[in-house]
């Protein structure tokens, strides 16, 4: 079976909107009057990355972070062991140990990689591509009633 490859959007815009939440509204209110939805499309245009600064990122939070992300490594390993544990009293000391055994060396990377960095990125972020508007497009066939429609929606604000 050959790989489908990427085909850009097709058919009329029935509506412009300056964000997502406007368009998905516009689409429920079509979906609301039993409009086939199947023929419509959200077209995000203009994209952008946008990236957040959410906190500074310092040795403290660089160790706690591989901390809490070894912890976890260590409840997985130090569970997957205590299945195979033939001891009735030991597997929650196994689990224990693990777990803390985790949260030392994931503190241990933590610090050795924010030191490696040399301090040239020295924040935390999060990041999201998001666009500057959303048009709905709709199949020729339909885009009139779907324009009908929205016109409604606008004059009800």
């Amino acid at each position: 079976m050959p790989l489908a490859l990427p085909t850009p959007p097709t058919g009329m815009t029935v509506g412009t909107y300056d964000t997502y939440e406007r368009a998905q509204r516009a689409v429920d209110h079509l979906s609301d009057n039993e409009f086939p939805v199947e023929h419509v499309t959200i077209v995000g245009n203009g994209l952008r990355m946008v990236e957040r600064v959410t906190g500074r990122l310092t040795q403290g939070r660089a160790a706690a972070a591989g901390a809490a992300a070894g912890a976890w490594w260590g409840l997985f390993i130090g569970t997957v062991l205590a299945l195979f544990s033939t001891g009735e009293d030991s597997w929650l000391i196994l689990v224990v140990l693990t777990v803390i055994s985790g949260a030392v060396f994931g503190a241990i990377f933590g610090i050795i990689g924010y030191r490696l960095t040399g301090g040239r990125r020295d924040f935390t972020s999060t990041s999201s591509v998001v666009a500057t508007s959303y048009d709905v497009l709709c199949k020729h066939t339909h885009a009139e009633d779907a324009r009908n429609l929205l016109a409604k929606l606008a004059l009800r604000g």
